[in-house]
């Protein structure tokens, strides 16, 4: 992943934010969205776009492209700067390989407390019965 060539990549869009605002929101594009071609891409290789396109397919259109917007802030350029955190966050996660489980086998004492409780319910259980029976 050559996140240099990534970044350039990358297409801008700054918008009206929703919600209830005063003067200010109503004339000012503060909200920023990003729109990155994944399978147009030249700094991921074809394993990563594919990788990407399967752990992102929620975020991704029918067309290749992963959108992503931030309007946490009052100003475009701080929202220009979560947006492309927030991007580059998700693309690193999306490319992160899972540790292969471990098998373990329980241990000896959880195997004691396993059989203790059994014990424990079952005599419960017998005491629950009538005697003369």
């Amino acid at each position: 992943m050559d996140k240099e060539l990534i970044l350039n990549e990358l297409d801008y869009k700054a918008v009206r934010s929703s919600g209830p605002g005063g003067q200010h929101a109503n004339k000012t594009a503060t909200k920023v969205e990003i729109a990155f071609n994944v399978s147009g891409s030249e700094g991921l290789s074809e394993y990563e776009k594919k990788r990407i396109s399967k752990k992102l397919s929620g975020r991704i259109n029918k067309d290749g492209v992963l959108k992503m917007a931030s309007e946490d802030s009052r100003s475009q350029h701080t929202n220009k700067e979560i947006v492309t955190q927030n991007f580059l966050f998700e693309l690193g996660e999306a490319l992160k390989k899972k540790k292969p489980r471990k098998k373990t086998k329980p241990t000896k004492a959880s195997k004691l407390k396993r059989l203790k409780a059994k014990k424990k319910k079952s005599e419960i259980k017998a005491n629950r019965k009538d005697p003369l029976k």
